[in-house]
């Protein structure tokens, strides 16, 4: 599955990713590979509620 999110480089440091097309699935990290670690698993949360909610 491909998905598109966008990385943002938070004003306090680290970093901020959103996939908008998963309304309200987003994480952050302070370094770039914790932010990857971290969106694998909003990811697949949120896909999960949204499945459960089906």
């Amino acid at each position: 599955m491909k998905l598109q999110v966008v990385i943002h480089e938070a004003e306090e440091g680290g970093y901020w990713a959103e996939a908008p097309a998963i309304p309200g699935c987003a994480t952050q990290g302070d370094t770039f590979e914790e932010l990857l670690k971290n969106l694998y698993e909003a990811v697949e949360g949120c896909l999960s509620v949204s499945a459960a909610r089906n």
